[in-house]
């Protein structure tokens, strides 16, 4: 039996548009050619996805028929052969709205043969807010790096020495190591030792990778993209022109450049006034500042530091909806529908986590992370008591990137109908008419009566009785 699908047509009207995970496609005429990009999107999107073909989007997502549903699952299948390696499809049939439609579940691809590519040109694509978009050599190495366990925060800093490193951080962390692991890492009694076992340094007091971004003085000197790009969108009594204000790049060490994005985010977020129980009364940002700290937190512990990514910066844009957190490298050991669900704590960076465990914040004093799975519990609830939407994460595979949403209000629904329409429905309210009756009453044509007839229907204000053959009239609803 086909399966209902029109709940995802709701989700696709609710959103505006496309998903990142379900594309539709009209395919009234056949098969278009922006299938071939979004199939090997799809198959390169961690967890895949789906394509619905048999719906318009340039009408509401409506139902449309397909000519020869059996040859159109034939030829989506050949194409599906078309790739490198080929596209892992799962075909069924599907009903939306009564209508049938035809559903293409897209598999991803194996981790070891990603990027998918279109054999006959050796494009890759990846899947994007607004489309599909071709990879670019520098995306396609990503892929490729992603075939193997990510090891780079271990390597030496080439031309580093011990005195790159931030003398009171290190102290910090020498301290908080000793208090909180005693019996393990704390034991050792001397600096260096520890500072080795740990891996913040190499034995003759080189620092890592890992090391010189949690605890040097200015990790920017080697990586000058390990940094945070933030910007907000101009306001409206803004000069005319304006692209950006309070636009900064954000560098130093980790705790550092967290610090620096807590005190942009204080002057920079809008503002509520909140009257507590008590009465007293507060201004409190419109995002939480807790949520806001650990998004970035995360974006700058895990973003990827392989080769590939060493020209992309964690990026913050405070839109006038929503504020868009993106950090190079997707997510590592856990998908986007198990964030926050499970205690689950995969790092990209295992050793700059473990050393980030113990690195404390030079303004707060309070640690960087936790590493206990707590973070992405601790965004929800906070958003939840903001009375706030839900988080949404989106993981291309080698971006990842977190939205937050501003409350959506109520606003007035614009009237969907024209004044022919009206007229009618109108009309209508005096009872069942037809298509005679309503050309007498309201001195109009038959053809823009039956035209303005089929207009109330699709937006279910009329229902029709009869019909070809048969004595018809017309309600409203």
């Amino acid at each position: 039996m086909p399966a209902d699908v029109s709940h995802l047509v709701d989700e696709l009207r609710a959103a505006g548009g496309d998903t990142t995970a379900l594309e539709v496609k009209s395919a009234a005429g056949g098969l278009p050619e922006s299938l071939t990009p979004t199939l090997s999107a799809l198959a390169n999107l961690p967890g895949g996805g789906t394509i619905i073909l048999g719906l318009d989007e340039r009408f509401g997502f409506r139902p449309v028929p397909l000519p020869n549903a059996q040859s159109l699952k034939q030829g989506l299948a050949a194409k599906a052969r078309s790739f490198t390696p080929p596209v892992r499809l799962t075909l069924d049939d599907g009903i939306a709205y009564g209508a049938p439609v035809i559903v293409a579940r897209v598999h991803e691809c194996d981790k070891s043969a990603k990027p998918c590519r279109v054999t006959a040109t050796g494009a890759s694509y990846l899947r994007g807010y607004d489309g599909d978009f071709r990879l670019s050599d520098i995306e396609e190495q990503a892929f490729i790096a992603a075939r193997r366990a990510p090891m780079f925060d271990r390597t030496l800093v080439e031309g580093a020495t011990s005195a790159d490193l931030h003398p009171e951080l290190v102290k910090a962390f020498i301290e908080a190591v000793r208090e909180r692991d005693q019996q393990g890492l704390g034991r050792f009694v001397r600096e260096d030792e520890l500072l080795c076992r740990a891996g913040v340094t190499a034995a003759d007091g080189r620092p890592t990778v890992a090391g010189l971004l949690a605890l040097g003085t200015h990790p920017q000197q080697w990586f000058p993209r390990y940094a945070i790009q933030i910007s907000a969108d101009p306001l409206p009594g803004d000069p005319p022109g304006s692209r950006a204000r309070n636009q900064a790049v954000l560098t130093g060490p980790i705790p550092r450049m967290l610090d620096a994005a807590m005190e942009w985010a204080r002057r920079t977020f809008d503002t509520a006034i909140v009257a507590g129980p008590d009465g007293t009364v507060r201004d409190l940002p419109v995002y939480p500042l807790v949520a806001f700290r650990e998004l970035v937190a995360n974006a700058l512990i895990h973003r990827d530091l392989d080769h590939w990514s060493a020209g992309m910066a964690v990026e913050i844009r405070l839109r006038r909806d929503r504020l868009v957190i993106a950090n190079p490298g997707g997510l590592y050991g856990i998908t986007v529908d198990r964030l926050g669900k499970e205690a689950v704590t995969s790092a990209r960076n295992a050793r700059l986590v473990a050393i980030c465990q113990n690195v404390r914040s030079p303004f707060s004093g309070g640690r960087v992370i936790e590493a206990l799975a707590s973070g992405i519990p601790t965004v929800g609830a906070a958003l939840e008591e903001a009375c706030l939407p839900p988080a949404h994460y989106i993981d291309a595979g080698i971006r990842f990137v977190a939205i937050l949403h501003r409350p959506i209000v109520p606003t007035a629904a614009a009237d969907p109908l024209n004044a022919t329409e009206s007229r009618v429905l109108d009309a209508l309210a005096q009872g069942a008419l037809t298509v005679a009756q309503l050309v007498d009453m309201l001195d109009l044509t038959a053809p823009n009566i039956r035209k303005a007839l089929r207009g109330l229907r699709e937006h279910g204000y009329v229902r029709q009785h009869g019909g070809r053959g048969k004595f018809t009239y017309y309600e409203r609803v």
